[in-house]
């Protein structure tokens, strides 16, 4: 097991396993009101250079329910790299706190984070993946197909963070997984080739969206314009015109299909406000999950266990 949390192909299936069984189990725990404080007395900085409902409100009670404290550091505490260098950030916060989680805008930040930590670096996000997320839709999926593997799942929108972390699981995970995106809008050439040389998954790229979730289990969305895109927003609306995730390429399917967002959804953009209070939609099970996975990771890294 690596020391930190960066990305889902930093672990082999077994290692990726575990920390689902294990938020299966701190799910149930939860559930029945069953205390699990597995990291009594143990603190974790969280940096945010990007603000967050989810990533802040789930590891904080994430911590909490661990038994342990989450510290809240806002972009104007820490000045990540501006103010103070990434390595003397990660050195102090390593003499006061059992680990630190970062949600960031580039990704070679929390890469330095990892490097200068003499604690686990937990990866909340950069605009290159979005592992945390992705593991917690995994988790997601288990609960209603009960299992990890064969199905198919089809991105639609835009090649960002999450679709890395996509490309990054089907490394690990054999299912089939179809990116549908506009010219100019692929994912990262390397992640993909990466992906695709495993020889676990199906991985494919297409540029009509009712091509591309033909059988579909599964449709998975994100916002078009993602934070730190805002400029970009109505051009991106232009170019993503005809890919929003409604009613009709849902039922392109031929099949039930279930829906997922990593949230916060535009509706009315990339998903229509039906197909978000659809029964068909997964969105606030998987918005719950976050925590679930979220305290497996911590408890992993901060408290190995075995």
């Amino acid at each position: 097991m690596l020391k930190d949390f960066i990305a889902i192909d930093d672990f082999s299936k077994n290692e990726l396993l575990d920390m689902f069984r294990l938020a299966a189990d701190l799910k149930a725990k939860t559930k029945a009101g069953v205390a699990h404080h597995l990291l009594a007395g143990k603190t974790l900085a969280m940096i945010f250079q990007k603000p967050s409902t989810r990533t802040r409100v789930s590891f904080e009670t994430g911590m909490y329910q661990l038994g342990g404290h989450a510290l809240y550091l806002s972009p104007s505490e820490i000045g990540l790299g501006k103010r103070e260098s990434v390595a003397d950030v990660a050195r102090v916060l390593s003499r006061f706190n059992d680990g630190i989680m970062a949600r960031l805008f580039g990704h070679d930040l929390i890469l330095e984070l990892a490097q200068y930590a003499s604690v686990p670096v937990i990866n909340g996000l950069t605009d290159f993946n979005h592992p945390c997320q992705v593991l917690g839709d995994i988790l997601t999926i288990q609960e209603k197909i009960h299992r990890f593997e064969d199905f198919k799942i089809t991105y639609v929108g835009d090649g960002n963070n999450m679709v890395h972390s996509w490309l990054n699981a089907a490394s690990r995970f054999a299912f089939s997984l179809h990116i549908v995106c506009p010219e100019g809008y692929d994912p990262d050439a390397k992640v993909v080739e990466s992906a695709k040389a495993a020889g676990i998954s199906d991985i494919q790229i297409h540029r009509d969206p009712a091509e591309g979730v033909q059988g579909a289990d599964f449709i998975y969305t994100d916002v078009w314009a993602s934070m730190g895109q805002e400029a970009e927003a109505e051009k991106r609306k232009r170019d993503f015109a005809g890919f929003e995730v409604n009613e009709t390429l849902v039922k392109a399917t031929g099949k039930t299909t279930y829906v997922l967002h990593c949230l916060p959804a535009h509706r009315g953009e990339e998903i229509s406000h039906e197909v978000m209070e659809a029964p068909y939609s997964l969105v606030f099970d998987e918005a719950e999950n976050r925590l679930h996975m979220q305290k497996a990771i911590l408890a992993t890294f901060m408290s190995p266990i075995g």
